[in-house]
């Protein structure tokens, strides 16, 4: 049975998720793997963005492998609280957008095992700019491959805005939020 389009995916929700073993779904989030506070207990914040500028620095991401969330487009949010327009960005083509990610397991107290995905994010293109100051970093279908078993460097140089011109960004007044 095929997942219901969803609208909206908020953190902590399951998302599809390409690695090169296949098709799973993950939880949009992590909770950093082996990470530790000033008084050396476990971190429990969670990520869901990556940034490409430090994904293979951080401790935090240490050991993760990559992956990719293949979605019809995404939205953001300008303006002021309780007055926020959404912004629908998809690509001009219809085609899907398949956004880098890093994923790992978590476990958890009890021998809980939590796959956990985040998203990767770079600086915005010009189609993106005017609404927020990052994006997240878009794969061409032909990169999949490079982009799971590329080494680091590969892999470095696949994460940049996406081409300017080729995402379609418009006002969502009319999308049912509560409806799907």
């Amino acid at each position: 049975m095929a997942d219901p389009p969803r609208y909206n995916i908020a953190p902590g929700q399951e998302v599809i998720t390409l690695t090169a073993d296949g098709v799973q779904h993950m939880r949009w989030g992590m909770i950093p793997v082996g990470r530790v506070n000033a008084r050396g207990r476990p971190v429990m914040e969670t990520i869901v963005n990556a940034r490409s500028e430090t994904v293979f620095d951080k401790s935090a991401f240490t050991d993760v492998k990559r992956a990719v969330v293949p979605v019809e487009g995404w939205y953001e949010w300008t303006g002021e609280k309780r007055r926020k327009q959404p912004w629908r960005i998809s690509r001009k083509d219809g085609e899907l957008l398949y956004f880098a990610a890093i994923y790992d397991i978590w476990h958890g107290p009890g021998g809980i095992e939590v796959s956990q995905v985040a998203t990767i994010t770079c600086a915005p293109s010009a189609d993106v700019r005017d609404i927020h100051h990052r994006m997240g970093v878009i794969l061409n279908p032909d990169q999949l491959d490079l982009w799971f078993s590329g080494d680091e460097e590969t892999a470095k140089s696949l994460m940049c805005p996406y081409p300017d011109g080729t995402l379609h960004v418009e006002k969502a007044d009319d999308v049912d939020w509560d409806g799907a």
